[in-house]
């Protein structure tokens, strides 16, 4: 037996993950479901903030940005964190350092003591993406992985399903400030809920993978030249993704409808992500990484254009399936950096992308805010649209690093 051999026997010998990886899913995707939900109630509530608090398309944009960019602060340090002491508690604890943002910005009085709480409350947001995807990803190494990866970034989207719910229910009984407050505390709650669960869901740190011979480091450079071009495709996606949802109440408004419609609108257009992220997860692995891209990203495009002169009965069906388009893509990308990252180093890669790709989170509702406001509101979809667009060519860099046989990335 050669010394890497016994070394990878040792690992296998002391390797805590026995936990069924059906569980460690489960898991992944209930605490997806409750930050998404988190993140997501902002959306619903920002008509009734900007009137409140007499804001521009700019300062709402900021405030959407402000809460989605600051979770990308410590997300990579989550990353080297949970290689040295796993995921678990930083999941939890990340979630409730959110839950006790979402309280503090209830009470806020104005826009700037309530846009530097949401700064301080979504820096918890940084465990949840990277942490969560790199777990369930370890769990399903052997087979699956593709298809558990897109279930927990499909879970998230029914917490984005609740949140329009959460925020039109809680608005019957008081203001966009008591939303935050019940929901941030029910957060803390099931938070604490999750801490006696440690021995039936802890995988542990990662154990080190041992590379046999340099011929398995020969893929190296090219699995990395790999994951360039799919964090910048995954910067435009999520560009997109966010510039729409800041604007698609608004679009909705112009188009003349009431706050129940929308309502429902917000739960079609999340319904629809939540069913593309499940479904393109799914294919990934019987399709392939860049159809999948072409057909999200392209029917994207096509309808966000549309929403602005289509007729309004067709918005209903429209926004469900811009719903799958705007989200679909992103189970494609984050099943793909595990094809390019070993395990040992995913979670420190998973930090990376992710953080990366809120250049397009923060960048994009300020960006179209800005536009919106300067240029109108039609112009602003517009340029999204095209913009979109640029996602189907840059995708076609990824093929040949695809085509490539997985290797064992010892020293990545």
């Amino acid at each position: 037996m050669t010394l890497s051999q016994d070394i990878l026997q040792k690992n296998k010998s002391m390797d805590p993950r026995s936990i069924p990886p059906r569980r460690v899913l489960l898991f992944g995707s209930t605490t997806h479901i409750l930050s998404d939900l988190f993140f997501a109630l902002l959306i619903p509530l920002l008509p009734t903030i900007k009137n409140d608090l007499q804001l521009s398309y700019t300062e709402i944009g900021m405030l959407r940005s402000a809460f989605s960019g600051a979770s990308a602060v410590l997300q990579i340090p989550a990353g080297f964190l949970a290689e040295h002491i796993g995921e678990f508690w930083m999941l939890l604890g990340g979630n409730a350092w959110v839950s006790i943002g979402l309280i503090g910005m209830a009470v806020m009085p104005g826009f700037w003591s309530l846009i530097s709480m949401t700064i301080i409350g979504g820096l918890g947001g940084g465990t949840q993406h990277p942490l969560a995807s790199s777990m369930v990803s370890r769990a399903y190494e052997s087979s699956g992985r593709s298809s558990a990866v897109g279930t927990v970034n499909f879970a998230g989207d029914l917490g984005k399903m609740l949140a329009p719910a959460s925020a039109a229910g809680l608005l019957l009984f008081g203001t966009w400030r008591t939303a935050l407050w019940v929901v941030g505390a029910l957060g803390l709650f099931f938070m604490a809920a999750g801490i006696p669960l440690k021995s039936k869901l802890d995988l542990g740190k990662p154990l080190q993978q041992v590379s046999s011979s340099i011929t398995e480091q020969s893929g190296s450079e090219s699995k990395l030249s790999g994951f360039i071009v799919l964090t910048v495709i995954g910067i435009l996606d999520n560009a997109v993704r966010n510039g729409a949802l800041i604007l698609f109440p608004f679009i909705l408004i112009e188009r003349g409808m009431t706050e129940g419609q929308i309502t429902l609108m917000l739960f079609l257009l999340f319904a629809g992500g939540a069913a593309g992220k499940y479904v393109c997860g799914w294919l990934d692995e019987r399709v392939g990484t860049v159809p999948l891209i072409w057909l999200t990203k392209g029917m994207t495009a096509a309808l966000l254009i549309s929403t602005l002169v289509a007729p309004a009965i067709s918005l209903w069906p429209l926004a469900l399936i811009l719903g799958v388009g705007l989200n679909g893509t992103s189970s494609v990308l984050y099943a793909t950096v595990a094809k390019f990252i070993p395990a040992q180093r995913r979670a420190r890669y998973y930090g990376y992308f992710y953080t990366t790709n809120e250049i397009g989170t923060v960048g994009a509702p300020l960006a179209y805010g800005l536009i919106a406001d300067q240029m109108g509101l039609r112009t602003s979809i517009l340029i999204m649209g095209v913009v979109t667009s640029l996602i189907l060519p840059a995708s076609l860099a990824l093929s040949k690093h695809l085509k490539e046989e997985p290797k064992t990335l010892h020293g990545f």
